[in-house]
């Protein structure tokens, strides 16, 4: 247990909390606030390839959802075959359909080494710090003259949770109808996952965010702004992929093709 504990530490705590410090002396007036955005900026940037990739996906199989259906359809009464099926055409497309939990997967640790680095507000670990970070002499805590981010702020964690209702508005599909008066349990499983997530997440976000230093508010509020401009960004390029290749034999193929870019 010691050895993973060591192992979390120094391959994602203690470069995260360095990194926070060195930005600190750097930042004129030494603003905590503005350190914890660009920090999480910095992250966003690095993990961005793996982000950009999930969100890709989900546009892909987006514009797949007809064929999806046509093969549901099909093959409704053979389970097998309707999963390879849907395996053949996602392999065809270039489609990891377990890229974007995979993503998930590996950003945990990020999202607890940070959790960890902003727990304690402005109170840093000094034992951590690298023998060439220079403790800070002063600290302003007060972001933009109004949040103390040592302190728990609730118009923070509210903005984190209404930041986060916005990207997973954007993230997850419509909600929709059953067409028959019993929809079966993964239907209805599904559904109840996606009101859930939809509605019942921001709000447990808020709750969780309002009872920590809002440095964590800061940095969620920030990493789902930064998700929710890059996620447009990806959704606008296929949508105007989609127009452009309106009427012609193949545009789902083009539409793969090029949104990798």
């Amino acid at each position: 247990m010691e050895f993973i504990v060591n192992t979390y530490n120094t391959i994602f705590f203690e470069p995260l909390l360095n990194a926070l410090v060195f930005l600190i002396n750097a930042i004129p007036f030494h603003d905590v606030g503005l350190a914890v955005i660009l920090l999480t900026l910095i992250v966003r940037f690095i993990t961005f390839p793996l982000n950009h990739r999930a969100i890709v996906t989900q546009v892909k199989i987006k514009e797949l959802e007809p064929e999806l259906k046509n093969i549901k359809d099909k093959f409704k009464k053979d389970s097998q075959e309707q999963a390879r099926r849907t395996m053949d055409l996602y392999k065809a497309h270039g489609i990891n359909p377990l890229s974007g939990f995979l993503t998930l997967i590996i950003q945990i640790p990020i999202i607890i080494a940070l959790y960890g680095v902003f727990r304690a507000g402005a109170n840093f670990d000094l034992s951590h710090l690298y023998s060439f970070i220079s403790v800070p002499g002063s600290l302003n805590t007060i972001f933009l003259g109004i949040f103390d981010v040592s302190e728990k702020s609730y118009i923070l964690a509210f903005l984190t949770g209404a930041s986060q209702f916005i990207q997973m508005r954007l993230a997850l599909p419509p909600i929709k109808k059953s067409v028959s008066d019993k929809p079966s349990f993964k239907e209805d499983f599904a559904r109840n996952m996606n009101i859930q997530m939809r509605y019942i997440m921001p709000i447990f976000i808020i709750f969780i965010a309002s009872r920590f230093a809002a440095a964590i508010a800061l940095y969620w509020t920030t990493m789902n702004i930064f998700a929710i401009i890059h996620e447009t960004i990806v959704r606008k390029k296929a949508k105007k992929i989609i127009t452009e290749n309106d009427g012609k034999s193949s545009p789902n193929s083009q539409i793969i093709n090029r949104s990798n870019s």
